[in-house]
């Protein structure tokens, strides 16, 4: 793999978490979960081909300011995401002990 296509993976995978990341502010789920997707299969083919290959210094430094923007998008992502999935987990416990309740004492859910 050469050092123009190492550089094109990452700068794919900065623009699709900023992508990501405007789905998420969005509440957008479904384009976020395709985009992940397709983040996670440039990141594997960087993984399994980018690793061994010896970088000029310019290009070095090009893959390291990439990387910096894909961790800021990532903690921006987070930062949506966390608060939401303690939310959702919340719901989910919730609703389980609903339900286990509901089989301890005979009532219908929702009664």
């Amino acid at each position: 793999m050469s050092s123009e296509e190492i550089i094109s993976l990452y700068q794919a995978i900065s623009d699709i978490t900023d992508q990501m990341l405007v789905a998420a502010r969005a509440g957008d789920w479904e384009v976020f979960c395709t985009l992940e997707t397709h983040s996670a299969g440039h990141a594997q083919t960087l993984k399994s081909h980018g690793a061994a290959v010896a970088l000029p210094d310019v290009v070095h430094e090009q893959k390291i300011r990439l990387i910096h923007q894909i961790l800021a998008h990532d903690r921006e992502i987070r930062d949506i995401t966390e608060p939401w999935m303690a939310q959702l987990a919340r719901l989910i416990n919730s609703a389980g002990a609903e339900h286990k309740l509901s089989r301890a004492y005979g009532a219908a859910p929702g009664n």
